[in-house]
């Protein structure tokens, strides 16, 4: 299964591609703003993911302290 992000940030790729290749410049235009939202999505994603993962950290070095297991 692809990670999300990188499908976003592919998309982002590709959209830039295609803004490049098109010769109406508000087509362009949109087209960059297309990829623009792709990073934008696939940031808050990464985000959510490090704090998830950071939460979860904390929650084991909690459980090691205690000693106990909690479940």
């Amino acid at each position: 299964m692809v990670k999300e992000t990188k499908f976003f940030r592919k998309q982002a790729l590709k959209a830039e591609r295609m803004a490049r290749t098109v010769s109406d410049a508000e087509i362009s235009e949109r087209f960059l703003n297309m990829a623009k939202a792709y990073r934008s999505q696939a940031d808050v994603l990464k985000a959510k993911r490090l704090k998830a993962k950071k939460r979860k950290a904390k929650k084991r070095k909690v459980k090691k302290k205690s000693g106990k297991k909690r479940r």
